[in-house]
């Protein structure tokens, strides 16, 4: 999602090649990137991705390539409107000509029509649950359900998923699924990471028994877990020195002192506080796979190296306790 703003054509393709070569082939990105979202960068990150895919042709097949429709609120994307069946369709056709690809292995929802505890949200009473109508709600679900359909049934998505949802939403998608015969959502993507772990064990436990793929984002929360921002650092070029959508939420006393703590655990155990997160993550029960965002191709080898390196149990052992010091530090 840095490709297009922080990322130029020739730096993404090295990060490919490298993540390639290392056995990677999960390329995960959205119609809304690059980041931070603007009308400028809106359908760069995939422009790029697709101009590779175009150099590479023979190399699609080896590859998973996942993109997501933009949910409400952004002016830009069919003027903020929510996601319908219709959406689905365009969005689709558009996503395709941008990546230069004849299909989308995984079709996601990047977030739902109605307001979901994410984003800093997920406090008691930040939002009302009591306040949206489940009903209306299902009846746009069943309709998104039949756009994705016509998109499978056409060959040009897959498999199609949600990302920042809920066991509810989870759950409704997968009854509507069996009720109608139509496409079963097969993933989702939440944030997960050494600092916000919501989604354990009721969300997690959901996916594992429902077989949906549970793919944290945001494994070092925003680039926070690495350290480059302790105590208020701001290093040239970070994202964190663009403008953020949601504002920096997630720099808070609590999270900069848990991240110190972090950081003394990966310096005792052989790790980069990097390495230790996303370790950490790779190793929850009902992880299915950890989605890295790497700026630097420096950076990538280092994320790369974290999951070939698990952690022991007393590494383990000193994080729970973080953990329990910290359970919700933004």
């Amino acid at each position: 999602m840095t490709w297009g703003l922080q990322n130029n054509q020739q730096e993404a393709n090295q990060q490919i090649e490298y993540a390639i070569s290392q056995g990677i082939n999960f390329i995960d990105t959205a119609e809304m990137y690059a980041v931070p979202p603007s009308p400028d960068t809106y359908g760069k990150t995939e422009t790029i991705i697709g101009n590779w895919l175009a150099e590479n042709p023979h190399r699609r097949k080896d590859l998973i390539i996942a993109t997501k429709i933009a949910g409400a609120g952004l002016p830009w994307v069919r003027e903020g409107a929510p996601i319908t069946g219709d959406a689905v369709v365009a969005a689709v056709d558009a996503s395709l000509k941008r990546l230069q690809t004849d299909y989308i292995d995984l079709y996601q929802l990047h977030w739902p029509n109605r307001t979901s505890p994410h984003f800093g949200k997920h406090h008691p009473n930040k939002i009302s649950f009591s306040e949206f109508n489940a009903r209306e709600q299902e009846t746009n679900m069943l309709d998104i359900l039949h756009g994705l359909a016509k998109c499978i049934k056409a060959g040009k998505i897959r498999h199609c998923g949600l990302s920042d949802d809920t066991p509810w939403g989870i759950n409704t998608y997968l009854k509507l699924s069996e009720k109608y015969d139509l496409p079963r959502m097969v993933s989702i993507q939440n944030e997960f990471n050494l600092l916000h772990t919501k989604d354990w064990p009721y969300l997690i436990e959901n996916c594992v028994h429902e077989e949906v793929a549970y793919l944290p984002w945001s494994p070092l929360s925003g680039g926070m877990l690495s350290g480059k921002y302790l105590d208020g650092k701001r290093p040239e070029g970070s994202r964190w020195t663009f403008m953020q959508r949601n504002g920096i939420f997630r720099d808070t006393p609590m999270a900069n002192s848990a991240i110190r703590a972090y950081m003394d655990i990966a310096d005792n155990h052989g790790f980069t506080a990097s390495q230790l997160a996303l370790a950490w993550c790779d190793q929850v029960d009902g992880v299915t796979s950890t989605i890295i965002g790497a700026t630097t191709l420096d950076q990538l080898k280092e994320n790369i190296i974290a999951f070939s390196r698990p952690l022991n149990a007393d590494a383990l052992a000193s994080i729970n306790e973080v953990l329990k010091t910290y359970p919700a530090p933004y």
